[in-house]
């Protein structure tokens, strides 16, 4: 059964489109995932499907009497309380619990913040029979058990199902087309989140080859145009002006300019080092007014380079944790110290408050009031081009609101980094590369994130909290405590992992070279040893390796300058100084990485 069809339509912005001639024909069983870059028009195509909005161009047919479910990205809700909301049959109780929300069923709805107000939007949306099922980021604000619940659930519905998310596990289990969204176009993929990888690989492949071609076309046609006879008098200069156009020209605009560059390539600073003190909590534990503590008695010692996980259902204080340690917030028992070199960068889940009337170009620039060109080339290393920067930020999509937000955190160079659910709003594109820019970067990272792809990638050690007032260390990291997560069908409490953080957690030797601090957890008596999975071994491996890389890069530059400067005495105390340091550093990592390959049992490869 045909449940809606688009035919050319087409949505747009002043600058530019963002998507046309798109035809596209959604049946019962169809399982379709949305997915391209913040601002491609995701949002817009799914409220075009469900019939909140008209296409401002071509043609929407629905099929009769077809039902729908529709999730906005940020939905409304009508007055009232959250049991109303829903609903009040058995059915709706159970769903609310299992998306964290059976405490609050008889709280008023205009208390609740974003996240509650998103999954209670969502429990109304699944409650009900429908034909076809339109979800804006379902996973955002969920625990990592209700994610795997509604994954679940998805998997069993018979109906039409239109998704835009930014959980690849999800992705790749529940679609079986995938639609993406890029300049302007559309691509539709037979297969789940792979297949559309693999597809998207190939075409960025073919349209790079065929730019090489065109090229090469032209200035063969641009050689021959100037190889005229010494005689002639007329050249045809209309056409030697065209073809040099395009040699000189580019191709089909990427998606975006470049890879997103975190980092900033060295061009606006560099992150300052850490000393050896970071962030230690001492008997640390918060309650608010009379409730019960959401954790007591934390013990934790984060070194420089450290990658610490915070995950358990929510409510049991995972922002909070993150607000102590920022120094947002004070501790209702115990104390928080934080080292002398740190320099914090947080990233919470609301944002930087942004004035929707200002402009991008005047949010990055601040009090100044015009950005430095330090700032300018750092918003077009975040996809900020010239016509966005002008943009204000009003009209930007969520997840460019987001990335902007992002920008702002990361522009003021911290060594620390805390991040509260950063993969909700933000498209995968801009996620891989977060990824790939903490996977090297030496500062420390704690994160806080239900997403498990990006805990699988980002974090190497998972501070458990239970909601019973306890922490855990999970032996294993994400991928042990995974292992040991009670099934989505039976939610509760997080597991009983790892050793209850009564005492420190201390860096590794060899953490002071930058190639990522890593903590056992002590307990008085006896100690326990923590286990790290050959994922998390191979990943240090990895960052081992590069550090001592880098190491031997710089040796052998100076050992070059060392050479050049044999006739000035200073020049040869100072290089024969940095040489030794770097040696120094060079065995450091070796150290390491014979450590890392030993626990791995030997064999690194």
């Amino acid at each position: 059964m045909i449940l809606v069809d688009l035919e050319r339509v087409a949505a747009r912005r002043p600058d530019r489109a963002l998507f046309e001639d798109l035809s596209l024909t959604v049946a019962t069983g169809d399982r379709l995932g949305v997915v391209g870059r913040n601002g491609t028009g995701k949002s817009t195509l799914l409220r075009a499907l469900g019939g909140i909005e008209g296409p401002e161009e071509g043609t929407v047919r629905r099929g009769r009497n077809v039902r729908v479910g529709f999730l906005a990205q940020r939905p409304a809700l009508p007055p009232g309380d959250v049991r109303s909301a829903v609903g009040m049959h058995w059915e709706a109780a159970v769903i609310l619990e299992r998306l964290g929300m059976g405490g609050l069923v008889d709280a008023d709805v205009a208390t609740l913040s974003g996240g509650q107000a998103k999954r209670v939007a969502l429990a109304r949306v699944l409650v009900d029979e429908v034909d076809l099922l339109i979800l804006d980021e379902p996973t955002n604000h969920l625990d990592i058990d209700a994610i795997a619940w509604l994954e679940d659930r998805l998997a069993r519905f018979r109906g039409g199902l239109v998704v835009v998310t930014h959980d690849r596990h999800v992705l790749d289990r529940v679609s079986t087309r995938i639609l993406e969204l890029d300049r302007g176009r559309s691509y539709l993929h037979d297969g789940g989140y792979g297949a559309y990888l693999a597809a998207a690989a190939e075409r960025a492949e073919q349209e790079a080859t065929a730019e090489s071609v065109r090229r090469n076309l032209a200035r063969a046609e641009l050689a021959w145009l100037r190889r005229g006879a010494p005689a002639r008098t007329r050249k045809p200069k209309a056409r030697i002006a065209t073809a040099t156009a395009i040699v000189e020209g580019r191709g089909p605009a990427p998606d975006r300019s470049g890879d997103l560059d975190l980092a900033g390539g060295g061009q606006w600073g560099a992150t300052p080092r850490l000393g050896d003190k970071v962030l230690r909590l001492h008997g640390v534990g918060h309650h608010y007014g009379d409730q019960a503590p959401l954790f007591e008695g934390l013990e934790l010692d984060l070194g420089p380079g450290e990658r610490l996980g915070l995950v358990g259902p929510n409510g049991t204080g995972k922002s909070t944790l993150l607000d102590l340690l920022a120094g947002r917030l004070a501790p209702t028992a115990g104390r928080v110290e934080t080292g002398p070199t740190v320099r914090l960068g947080y990233y919470d889940q609301t944002g930087k408050d942004l004035d929707p009337a200002q402009r991008v170009r005047e949010a990055v620039a601040g009090r100044q009031g015009q950005p430095s060109w330090e700032q300018a080339r750092l918003m077009e290393r975040f996809w900020f081009d010239t016509d966005a920067q002008w943009a204000p930020v009003g009209t930007l999509s969520g997840g460019e609101q987001r990335r902007l937000q992002l920008l702002l955190v990361l522009a003021g160079l911290p060594n620390v980094v805390l991040l509260d659910e950063p993969s909700n709003d933000l498209d995968l594109d801009t996620l891989r590369a977060l990824e790939d820019h903490l996977d090297t970067w030496p500062g420390t990272v704690v994160v806080v994130s239900h997403d498990r792809a990006f805990l699988e990638r980002t974090v190497e050690d998972v501070l458990v909290l239970d909601g019973q007032g306890q922490g855990a260390l999970a032996p294993g990291g994400y991928a042990g405590y995974a292992a040991t997560r009670p099934s989505a069908g039976n939610r509760g409490t997080a597991p009983s992992v790892g050793a209850p953080l009564a005492a420190s957690r201390v860096p590794e030797a060899g953490t002071g070279t930058g190639t990522g601090g890593h903590a056992s957890t002590r307990s008085p008596a006896p100690t326990s040893t923590r286990v790290r999975s050959s994922t998390t071994l191979r990943r240090l491996l990895g960052r081992a390796e590069r550090e001592m890389a880098d190491a031997q890069v710089q040796r052998d530059r100076l050992a070059g300058e060392l050479s050049a400067g044999a006739g000035d005495h200073d020049i040869l105390v100072q290089v024969a100084h940095s040489m030794a340091e770097a040696e120094e550093r060079l065995h450091q990592a070796e150290d390491h990485w014979l450590a890392l390959a030993e626990e791995l049992g030997g064999d690194p490869a």
